[in-house]
């Protein structure tokens, strides 16, 4: 364990340090300070408290009201998400996650996952750090997770968004959410943000592993294979955004790892939003053109998500898997995200570690 604790640590009267003269004493109502410490957050998208109307509701309002995931200028959004969106949507997205909800600790997926990931990460590390986990949307909050790890005497603190590629409306806006909790600090830690592993050879094996079991317990071999994305707005890569690119790079890597051809496994992107163009080519409208030319078998592989939550469970194995069978498709399958298996946590030990290196 390599926490100090001070001033229990310094003796009233103790000698100072070699070289200095005389003795000193603390004040007797010193307040006790905690210190030394490593502590690891992992953070990530975030999911509501219920499936009920007002969870729903405010959870998407402060999904949507983030400048980073909705860019639209304040004098045509505001509106249009309060007095439109707001009241419309938290119904149908309530019943969307009820269908994938977590009934027996009453939470969505993404955080009994991102809990499963944590415990985990800690159990390999050990007491060389302190692991946590907070969602940027929802609970639990960023702000309270950093002061938890401050409270516990850690003084250098990694942040490490859960997203292998790099995007401001997930990676960047998590770092925001951290950075609003430091400007209140009196004393702030030291902060380390890991960068995105898009293309770490250990990521990349681990899909490429993934997706070999994955086909290996299927009764059918799929014609074609989809590496599904969560889009954004095409004018966020104008504007020059990465992440478009970075999933490009991971799905080629992905799929040079495993030999198949362009042809065969293909990058997509879904969940798009609104009448604004997103990155194309959209999942949805794949799934249902390779459906009508008689592809017959299927599968889709979300490699941009570290756990599976509403976007690949009730879209991806749900909804799409739907759109593949209603337009002529027979044998469909979705694969899991790495999540909190073994080959997920090899994957997060493996960024903690190397960006932990010169503290631990």
């Amino acid at each position: 364990m390599n926490e100090r604790i001070e001033p229990a640590a310094l003796a009233p009267n103790r000698p100072v340090a070699s070289g200095d003269h005389g003795t000193f004493s603390l004040p007797a109502d010193h307040p006790q300070v905690r210190w030394g410490r490593v502590g690891v957050l992992l953070m990530n998208l975030g999911t509501p408290e219920g499936t009920s109307y007002w969870p729903m509701r405010r959870y998407l309002k402060e999904f949507l009201s983030d400048r980073r995931v909705i860019e639209v200028p304040r004098l045509i959004w505001w509106p249009l998400l309060n007095l439109i969106i707001l009241s419309k949507r938290p119904g149908p997205k309530g019943r969307d996650y009820a269908s994938v909800w977590n009934n027996e600790l009453d939470e969505g997926p993404l955080k009994t996952i991102t809990r499963g990931q944590s415990e985990k990460l800690q159990a390999a590390m050990g007491d060389s750090v302190v692991v946590d986990w907070a969602m940027r949307y929802g609970k639990p909050e960023v702000a309270g997770r950093l002061q938890a790890l401050l409270d516990q005497g850690c003084d250098r603190i990694l942040l490490v968004p859960l997203y292998p590629q790099y995007a401001a409306a997930t990676s960047a806006t998590a770092c925001d959410q951290a950075f609003r909790a430091l400007m209140d600090m009196r004393w702030q830690p030291t902060v380390r943000v890991s960068p995105p592993y898009h293309d770490d050879p250990v990521y990349i094996e681990a899909m490429a592993q993934s997706i070999r079991e994955g086909l290996a317990k299927l009764d059918f071999e799929p014609e074609v294979i989809l590496t599904s994305f969560h889009g954004v707005p095409r004018s966020y890569l104008l504007k020059g955004d990465p992440y478009h690119c970075q999933c490009h790079k991971t799905g080629r890597l992905i799929r040079e790892a495993l030999g198949f051809s362009p042809e065969r496994m293909r990058v997509t992107f879904q969940s798009r939003f609104g009448n604004e163009e997103w990155l194309k080519p959209y999942t949805d409208e794949t799934v249902q053109t390779l459906a009508k030319s008689g592809v017959k078998r299927m599968a889709i592989v979300a490699p941009g998500f570290t756990a599976d939550c509403l976007e690949t469970l009730e879209e991806l194995d749900g909804e799409n898997r739907h759109y593949f069978e209603e337009n002529g498709g027979e044998q469909f399958a979705y694969i899991p995200c790495l999540n909190d298996s073994d080959l997920g946590m090899r994957v997060i030990e493996n960024v903690v570690r190397r960006e932990l290196q010169g503290w631990v």
